[in-house]
């Protein structure tokens, strides 16, 4: 697996790696991740598509799911330690 890109992005770390003929989105924030993998025939211009695809709707759709992961977190953590 090696890092093809990274996106500059004010919110979060987006890096974008090849793999076993796939491109896998890999975004970050804190402790918590999301990737997405994306296999290279679905795609028509290689890692450009990529970048296409992480539009501004999806990315704020990112940043609500990121939202939602740390509230689940908390909350698994509070039942842990109470």
């Amino acid at each position: 697996m090696r890092i093809i890109a990274e996106l500059p992005h004010p919110d979060f770390k987006i890096s974008i790696l090849n793999m076993n003929q796939k491109y896998i989105v890999k975004i970050e924030q804190g402790a918590l991740e999301q990737t997405y993998k994306i296999p290279e025939m679905d795609l028509t211009d290689g890692v450009n598509s990529v970048f296409e695809l992480l539009d501004e709707a999806f990315l704020k759709t990112i940043a609500e799911r990121f939202i939602t992961m740390g509230t689940d977190y908390k909350d698994a953590f509070y039942r842990y330690n109470y």
